[in-house]
């Protein structure tokens, strides 16, 4: 009888495949993530981003802190934070390569600075690697202020951030925090941010508007960022009105973005699509990991699926400079990363906690590459090497292109300015200008020269247009009334002029003005305290020159301006002549409240309210309103108004953007390879897109470098592809000369060196998997001679696991023997049953010290038997 043999897998088969993304203005090779070695979270939520953003091994900087998660005074952070990561990046010559810091789980969020006479002088640990800390110039649980120096140069600047470091400080990196409430949770905001890169949502960003006056001042904002992302084209930003203070629930799902200001507000688990970024105005949503202070903090839009996230940590006031602009959301919409777009809409950060995955860029389009040289190419002396870069568009040209050598910059192969005497040709309401661009000029001097051609008098009264820089942008509003802006066209062309090339590259959004979808409005304000009989009365006169005319009167008794200029806003929108399509409403009223210290009293001096006409449009904001009061009252503004304060949000308007550099970038050039270790390197070259935003895209190539006889085996001798986390790697380095002649052999991995033997040719390193947590690790080692020529090994990668992985058997023999992929240092128990239905029994049990796993049958006496491997964890 033929004897059967029945396998069972105790896992189901599970592949995986990763793969390096492309990046908006930073990529993995920008980033230092800051590790705490105290904590196995940290550790492996550093592993994961590492992982997905091909961050190299000596870009992680490991730390040790257990003072906990929350706070630290300025010493500590300077101690313990700051100069460990500078010492590491001078060491490591990243200086001029990092741009983003990460700090990954379990390191303070906030600093407190003890010295000095000012009582909770806090700062945000990403705002003070930002640019330094900011001294609150008093308590600020007692008096609103903006800390002097606080201004951030990199504030709406649309540039490249290395370009303007927004302060003096000695680091001056975009940081942000990488944390949530669970690893899990933290895991999850690294998969959306880096899903979302280049997919180009077009699900909506809601701009909400509250009924809480103190919290809901961004508002002002809104109309703005919703023009401009209009003319991006690429998603909707819409204004919503959630008529709520409080408890606000984000009822929506798949959004792409939530800027709010509220108390408290939930949110469910699927509310955020991939890239998205969501913050809300109050004073602790960045006091997180703390004991409930009454307000939902940004942990609640972490749990509900958002890329990125802001809070402040301290009582910041309602300064609008504090908090992230809704133009976060146009920046995103160029295609700028999370962490630049936080970056950029917030004036004065100094309070305020960025937690985010900072390379996620929905919108960024990078360019394609190639390398013509053939992957694991022997080299020696001076080489030639050659690749090909591909723009993806006419308006997004090649610049720049960096080689990278193991994962650190290695020099600039090409940087293309704007060509000298390109010229430009701008064209508006049929009237045309041209610009020459001189000698030496960068992108953002060109468009402030250019911006000054279209503003100069005798060609903006024929065009009716103003004109205003933004980085690598023009603002162009068009200022006539009289006439429709949408019949107004905007052409713009380039010339290669007297110049040998054409570099520079002018596009417009659209080829005519677009209309506004505002609503034009007005604010006024009444102070002083009503007496008894107090009135306040309005005329508006609509655009078809109809008066009405409202008045209240102050109740009997009462003192609080806020009441009557309530009654004032009810009347108003309750009246019959102005709630049609020409008429106007009353809303965003503000109290204005003040506390006596003396007599433990509140009273109520003032309030503003805004007057907005029904209908968006300019034209229909010229609804004229006329509010006056009797004494004591004081009305500003005074006199008959027109609804158009927010008249640059009225006109329409167009952008020009410039960029530089050439669509079609093949590149050859010579490489010396003497000046680096003989063995193993991966190059990269690096495309930047010729805009401020400068995009990413990488072409890697693997290469063997051989100019001397050094050579050296590198093997592992305990551990695997998986190696379990309880188990001890096992490493043998082995150069091809004698002891005498060499200096020292070096074993490398994630977070640099790992260990170092002087004097020995053949050298074994051991290190416990527990030192590197949870995660893919890439192993190498450098052996170094006595005359100081080097050898560096190939590189392995080991996955460290916790969990099994899921695995397979396989059948070698009728033995029979099997294998199957093991993790190294793992039990694994073979158990068996001569029927399907019987009980398991154990066999055998063995412990892989590599992979893949062998076992063989040493008892045949069963014609059939059922098999089962099982590991033990």
């Amino acid at each position: 009888m033929s004897r059967r043999l029945k396998l069972l897998l105790f896992t189901p088969i599970l592949v995986t495949i990763s793969c390096v993304q492309l990046f908006a203005g930073g990529s993995g090779l920008n980033v230092a993530v800051v590790v705490n070695q105290t904590s196995t979270n940290s550790l492996q939520l550093a592993n994961y981003f590492c992982e997905k953003r091909g961050v190299p091994p000596q870009n992680v900087i490991r730390i040790s802190w257990s003072g906990g998660n929350v706070d630290w005074n300025l010493s500590e952070f300077t101690t313990n934070l700051l100069n460990p990561v500078q010492a590491a990046l001078n060491a490591r010559a990243l200086t001029n390569q990092i741009d983003f810091l990460v700090l990954s789980m379990d390191i303070p969020y906030r600093i407190l600075k003890t010295t000095g006479s000012v009582p909770n002088n806090f700062n945000s640990t990403t705002a003070n690697l930002y640019y330094g800390f900011k001294d609150n110039l008093a308590d600020p649980f007692n008096f609103c202020s903006l800390a002097n120096g606080s201004t951030a140069a990199y504030a709406g600047a649309e540039d490249v951030f290395r370009n303007l470091n927004p302060g003096t400080f000695k680091t001056n990196h975009l940081a942000v925090m990488l944390t949530a409430e669970t690893l899990n949770q933290a895991r999850r905001m690294v998969d959306q941010g880096v899903a979302s890169d280049g997919t180009f949502p077009t699900q909506t960003a809601l701009l909400a508007h509250t009924t809480d006056y103190g919290r809901n001042v961004r508002y002002l904002e809104f109309d703005d960022a919703i023009f401009n992302t209009r003319l991006r084209s690429v998603f909707d930003l819409q204004r919503t009105n959630l008529n709520c203070a409080n408890w606000c629930a984000v009822v929506q799902t798949n959004l792409l973005g939530y800027l709010t200001g509220q108390q408290n507000f939930t949110a469910n688990t699927n509310t955020f699509i991939p890239g998205a970024m969501a913050d809300n105005l109050t004073s602790f949503g960045g006091e997180i990991f703390v004991p409930a202070n009454d307000q939902t903090t940004l942990m609640t839009f972490v749990q509900a699926g958002a890329s990125g996230c802001f809070g402040t940590v301290i009582e910041p006031c309602n300064y609008l400079q504090k908090f992230p602009s809704a133009q976060n959301y146009f920046y995103q919409a160029r295609g700028f990363s999370i962490g630049e777009c936080y970056y950029q809409s917030v004036t004065n950060p100094y309070q305020g906690l960025i937690v985010a995955e900072p390379l996620a860029a929905p919108f960024a389009r990078p360019a394609t590459g190639s390398w013509s040289t053939p992957a694991n190419a022997l080299l020696s002396g001076t080489t030639n090497l050659s690749f090909t870069f591909l723009a993806p568009d006419a308006q997004r040209p090649i610049q720049q292109v960096d080689l990278f050598m193991d994962g650190l910059l290695a020099q600039t192969i090409t940087n293309i300015p704007p060509r000298t005497n390109n010229v430009l040709y701008v064209t508006i309401n049929g009237v045309t200008t041209n610009y020459t661009v001189p000698g030496n000029l960068t992108i953002k001097a060109v468009v402030s020269n250019l911006t000054a051609r279209l503003n100069a008098s005798a060609y903006a009264s024929l065009t009716k247009t103003v004109a205003s820089a933004r980085g690598d942008r023009i603002e162009l509003q068009f200022t006539n009334r009289a006439v429709v802006g949408a019949s107004v066209p905007v052409a713009v062309s380039n010339h290669i002029g007297t110049a040998s090339v054409l570099t520079t590259f002018l596009c417009a959004s659209r080829t005519n003005f677009l209309a506004t979808v505002a609503s034009g409005w007005r604010n006024f304000t009444v102070t002083n305290m009503p007496t008894a009989g107090s009135s306040l009365q309005l005329v508006v006169t609509r655009t078809n020159g109809l008066l009405t005319t409202i008045s209240v009167t102050n109740p009997p008794g009462n003192t609080n301006t806020a009441v009557l200029v309530q009654a004032m806003m009810d009347s108003v929108n309750t009246n019959a002549d102005l709630v049609g399509s020409d008429g106007v409403v009353a809303e965003d009223m503000s109290p204005y409240y003040f506390y006596n210290s003396i007599t433990m009293t509140v009273f109520n001096p003032g309030a503003d309210f805004n007057l907005r006409a029904r209908s968006p449009g300019w034209a229909e904001s010229q609804i004229q309103a006329l509010l006056t009061g009797t004494a004591p009252l004081v009305v500003t503004p005074v006199g008959s108004q027109a609804l158009e304060e927010n008249l640059n949000d009225l006109h329409p308007r167009n952008h020009l953007y410039l960029a530089a550099g050439v669509t079609n970038l093949p590149v050859m050039f010579p490489f010396n390879t003497t000046t680096n270790a003989d063995g193993y390197h991966e190059l990269t070259a690096v495309a930047y897109e010729g805009s401020h935003v400068r995009t990413q895209a990488r072409a890697t190539l693997p290469v063997r470098i051989q100019n001397t006889p050094l050579s050296a085996t590198f093997t592992l001798l305990y551990g695997g592809t998986n190696t379990d986390l309880t188990a001890t790697l096992q490493f043998q380095v082995a150069a091809n000369t004698n002891d005498a002649s060499m200096n020292r052999i070096e074993l490398f991995s994630t977070g640099g060196q790992w260990g170092v033997v002087s004097n020995f040719a053949t050298v074994n390193f051991s290190l416990a998997a527990t030192n590197l947590q949870i995660g893919l690790h890439p192993f190498y080692a450098l052996v170094t001679r006595n005359d100081g020529k080097q050898y560096r090994t190939e590189t392995k990668w080991i996955r460290i696991v916790g969990d099994e992985p899921a695995f397979s058997l396989k059948v070698l023999n009728a033995t029979p023997a099997f294998s199957w992929p093991a993790t190294a240092g793992r039990r694994y128990e073979i158990l068996s049953a001569t029927t399907v239905t019987g009980g398991f029994t154990l066999r055998d049990a063995v412990t892989p010290s590599n992979s893949p796993a062998l076992w063989s049958e040493t008892n045949n006496n069963s014609n059939q038997r059922f098999y089962r491997v099982k590991a033990i964890q």
